[in-house]
């Protein structure tokens, strides 16, 4: 009888164990990419780009910001110089119209200066007649409308000085009166509200 033979196939020596587990010649995709290269060599410059481009945002709307805010100091500022603008229009106009017959009335004031000294003469001549009423009428009706604008006389005769109002020709010893008081107008002064259209010519008093 003969023995079995032990002998082993080759073919049985070169395979694998049953319980050994086979190795993986696949190559690792979640840490290279289809070309070999390691994906972590890419995240990094896309994370800066990022970064980057975060920072000019914020960049730009940093200098909106800014900008927007100097328009708008920029427009308020041009508000408040219109608002301005228009009120001293308005103050302007106020102030034309309030003297505006002052250059009028200034041309005037010779004429009604003749006037005075036709009466003067005449009281001087003891003249009463018609001629003279009607150079008093003359006087009357242009002082009405005179003050109908706003244009008086200014007082001066028996007032202390004031430089404001009168224009002194001439100075006079006067024991009566305390010095620099008005002794007398040689020219009558006239005011338009608060300007003064012509100062009074006086004369004024010194000590005696």
């Amino acid at each position: 009888m003969t023995e079995p033979n032990s002998t082993v196939p080759a073919e049985a020596t070169n395979a694998p164990a049953a319980n050994e587990p086979a190795q993986d010649s696949a190559p690792n995709d979640s840490a290279k990419t289809s070309g070999g290269v390691d994906a972590s060599t890419l995240e990094a410059p896309a994370a800066t780009a990022v970064l980057e481009d975060l920072d000019k945002l914020r960049v730009r709307a940093e200098t909106a910001e800014l900008e927007r805010d100097q328009f708008r100091d920029l427009v308020k500022r041009t508000q408040a110089d219109f608002e301005n603008y228009q009120k001293r229009i308005q103050r302007d106009l106020q102030q034309e119209r309030r003297y505006c017959h002052a250059a009028l009335a200034r041309d005037l004031l010779t004429a009604l200066d003749n006037l005075d000294r036709a009466m003067e003469a005449a009281q001087k001549a003891g003249e009463s007649g018609p001629l003279v009423q009607g150079v008093a009428m003359v006087r009357s009706q242009i002082l009405d409308a005179f003050r109908r604008h706003g244009i008086t006389p200014i007082e001066a005769l028996g007032q202390p000085f004031d430089p404001n109002l009168h224009q002194a020709v001439m100075q006079r010893p006067d024991a009566e009166q305390p010095p620099n008081t008005v002794l007398q107008v040689l020219q009558q002064g006239f005011q338009i509200h608060d300007r003064v259209l012509r100062p009074a010519a006086v004369v004024v008093s010194t000590q005696g």
